[in-house]
């Protein structure tokens, strides 16, 4: 039997109702009326809420692990933010507490210059300002070294003094700097005058380990007591009158002996101190000796000549 004369239609059975483009067509024209109908009437937002609701509950189990990666990335960003930041603010405290300290030490330097500047015109001599630059290497000694020498005209033996009072004398110069030995050296001796009884008398360092100075040659009852202030006497050609020197700390009168030993706390105290003043000696401001008048020949008398 030939192959074109074969019936190729599918028996009833199978036949699928209508054609795909009638399926088309209908599915068009439901899709349009819904959109027209929700639009329109709000037909479908009663199902869409009740799916979104019944929907909910899994949206939320499925956005736990999105929530916790994120929220993981966050906290270690904002621990690292809160490290950087701990860190900085550490570092400016550090700054603020130096500059704090700057601060102090520049107004108690402050306060030491003004009261300096208030002292040179109490000075009736010249008056140099100086820094001190170190202490002396020497343990045993109380020296320190300042910026102002023999360049800048400070002289050998000049009074050193800040504003509490006499700190020591210039003991050795060089032409940029000059040493200056302090009242409470071993090798260090001041007049003074109490102020209480104008008795004069000479304060020497090296007492107490270089801590304090006595005065020495002092009566078992001579009239001291403890308190009273000593001031320079101004005889000595060296130390300007009326600067405070020391106090009277402790009196200890040696019945035994004849003399007392008296302990005296220095006015100004060496250790710390930065700015002094240099002052001219009082001896410099002494006028000139003449110079003595030669000598008149002597006449030759008559008759002798000079001895051969």
């Amino acid at each position: 039997m030939p192959l074109a004369t074969l019936d190729r239609t599918p028996p009833p059975f199978f036949r699928q109702g209508p054609s795909a483009l009638t399926k088309l067509a209908l599915c068009s024209a439901l899709a349009l009326f819904l959109m027209a109908a929700d639009t329109r009437f709000k037909l479908t937002h009663p199902l869409r809420s009740a799916l979104a609701t019944s929907l909910l509950p899994a949206q939320r189990a499925l956005l736990v692990p999105v929530e916790l990666v994120r929220g993981g990335g966050e906290y270690l960003q904002g621990l690292k933010k809160a490290v950087e930041a701990e860190r900085n603010s550490q570092a400016q405290m550090v700054r603020l507490a130096e500059r704090a300290a700057r601060v102090e030490q520049l107004a108690a330097e402050n306060t030491r210059l003004r009261a300096l500047l208030d002292l040179r015109p109490s000075l009736t001599v010249k008056s140099l300002a100086a820094e001190v630059m170190f202490e002396a290497a020497d343990p045993f000694s109380r020296k320190v070294y300042i910026d102002r020498g023999g360049n800048h005209g400070v002289a050998l033996g000049a009074p050193v003094v800040n504003e509490a009072g006499v700190l020591g004398q210039v003991t050795r110069v060089y032409p940029l700097s000059a040493e200056v030995t302090l009242l409470t050296d071993k090798d260090a001796a001041i007049p003074v005058l109490n102020a209480r009884t104008l008795a004069r008398s000479a304060a020497f360092g090296g007492a107490e380990g270089g801590l304090m100075m006595e005065l020495r040659f002092m009566a078992g009852n001579a009239d001291v007591q403890p308190g009273d202030a000593l001031t320079t006497s101004g005889v000595d050609g060296v130390y300007p009158p009326g600067l405070a020197v020391a106090k009277v700390a402790k009196v200890d009168r040696r019945v035994e002996s004849g003399f007392a030993r008296i302990l005296l706390q220095p006015a100004a105290l060496g250790d710390g101190v930065r700015h002094v003043m240099v002052l001219e000696p009082m001896a410099a401001q002494l006028p000139e000796r003449p110079a003595p008048a030669p000598e008149p020949d002597k006449p030759v008398r008559p008759g002798r000549g000079p001895r051969r």
